[in-house]
């Protein structure tokens, strides 16, 4: 029944009465009487309402006209209600289900950093328990200094790599944050202890490796540097033989030496020195050297801000000197070289810019490869060892900082060492 349909009815209601009431000679007696009875009535429905509201699980009371409309109306959303919720449940259990049958361990946080919920793979990670710690501030419960802040920094963009914990036997996680919900986060916790064993055993490897072959490479370079030094003792044959192997001698002497400083500088990247970096200094410092170990190079300097950097020198001088020489190098003779020093937004930025022969897109995500040559026969022509930009790379990690690669075919490239600026 429509509000006008009941509006209606009740109006004629109140008419008949005043009629029937006025043939009496009390026509507002009887429409006071029909009055309080529409209100009991009113009244009444209202209690059944509300008693049904107190056992909603029940079917609704039988009413007529509006009143049953209300409430048929009032079933259906709290069936649908009802229903949603159910399916909503399912969804966060089944969600709950998968999380706990993880082998990464998982914690979900609220916005106020406190447990919501972990699975047990994560008890033996963070020393949390479940359900001890739930509704407890997660930053009072993890000890570590360096996971506590990462989690209350709010950028979450890279993940927490390597939060060591201490024992007899040391544990090191990699955690990632999401946030979802209003300010909620999903934390995933996982052991790579094994990883990072396996990482050093190889850096230890190629360090003891390279060692190990330096010795006998500088026997053989110093006997070839000797033959080589009296050629017209031997026939012509046997001095371009002599020749070619030491060439080959001193780029082996030139890898070893690149790989022998890549492994010292992954070895010291999360303990390396961080002192104030003067990058004008350094700038003029390469520029002489470049001057007398490549006196056909044109080195410009752009230099906009006398910002410093916090980081190591050495470390530094060696990932700009790598990537001034390779531009030199791949440019034709004649053309500048550009080393800028500039502050754009947040960040410190030391670029080197060429006009050489570029580099095809498809190449640019594997340039910091270890070995990974775009073109082999360039490489060899210029004696490249094809470590340079893994070395600049490792670099930036170990200085807090990045690398960006920008190039396109026959207009050159930049190569750009990105630091966060530091207030």
């Amino acid at each position: 029944m429509t509000w006008f349909a009941a509006t209606s009815r009740t109006l004629l209601l109140i008419i008949v009465s005043a009629c029937v009431g006025a043939l009496y000679g009390y026509p507002q007696e009887a429409v006071i009487l029909v009055l309080l009875g529409i209100s009991g009535f009113s009244f009444y429905q209202i209690r059944r309402v509300q008693l049904w509201l107190q056992t909603p699980e029940k079917m609704p009371p039988d009413a007529y006209g509006a009143w049953g409309d209300i409430l048929s109306r009032m079933y259906f959303l709290q069936r649908g209600s009802l229903e949603a919720q159910a399916q909503l449940q399912d969804t966060v259990e089944y969600l709950q289900d998968s999380f706990a049958a993880m082998r990464d361990g998982v914690v979900m946080v609220d916005a106020n950093g406190c447990i919501k919920w972990l699975n047990r793979s994560l008890e033996p990670l963070l020393g949390l328990r479940s359900p001890e710690d739930t509704g407890q501030p997660l930053t009072n419960l993890v000890r570590a200094p360096e996971f506590n802040r990462y989690f209350l920094a709010m950028d979450y963009s890279t993940p927490l790599q390597y939060l060591a914990i201490g024992g007899e036997k040391p544990l090191y996680l990699r955690v990632e944050v999401t946030p979802f919900g209003k300010a909620e986060r999903l934390l995933f916790v996982r052991d790579v202890s094994s990883a990072v064993l396996m990482e050093k055993m190889r850096r230890e490897f190629v360090a003891n490796v390279s060692h190990e072959l330096r010795t006998p490479l500088t026997v053989i370079s110093g006997y070839l540097g000797t033959l080589l030094m009296d050629t017209k003792a031997f026939p012509e044959r046997y001095v371009k033989a002599l020749t070619q192997m030491g060439q080959q001698a001193e780029r082996m002497e030139s890898l070893l030496k690149d790989l022998l400083w890549l492994s010292r500088i992954e070895s010291e990247q999360y303990n390396s020195a961080h002192d104030a970096i003067d990058v004008q200094g350094l700038f003029h410092e390469l520029r002489d050297d470049l001057a007398e170990s490549h006196p056909n190079s044109v080195l410009v300097l752009e230099i906009s801000t006398d910002e410093t950097i916090f980081g190591d020198y050495r470390q530094l001088y060696s990932a700009v000197s790598n990537l001034a020489i390779n531009a030199i190098k791949y440019s034709p003779e004649g053309n500048p070289v550009t080393l800028s020093w500039t502050l754009q937004g947040d960040d410190l930025c030391v670029q080197v810019r060429d006009r050489g022969l570029g580099i095809d897109s498809s190449h640019i995500p594997r340039l910091t490869e270890r070995f990974y040559r775009v073109d082999d026969s360039r490489n060899s022509a210029t004696g490249g060892t094809g470590l340079g930009l893994a070395i600049v790379k490792h670099v930036a990690a170990a200085n807090d900082g990045q690398l960006k690669i920008e190039s396109k075919l026959g207009e050159g490239s930049t190569f750009t060492l990105i630091f966060p600026a530091r207030g």
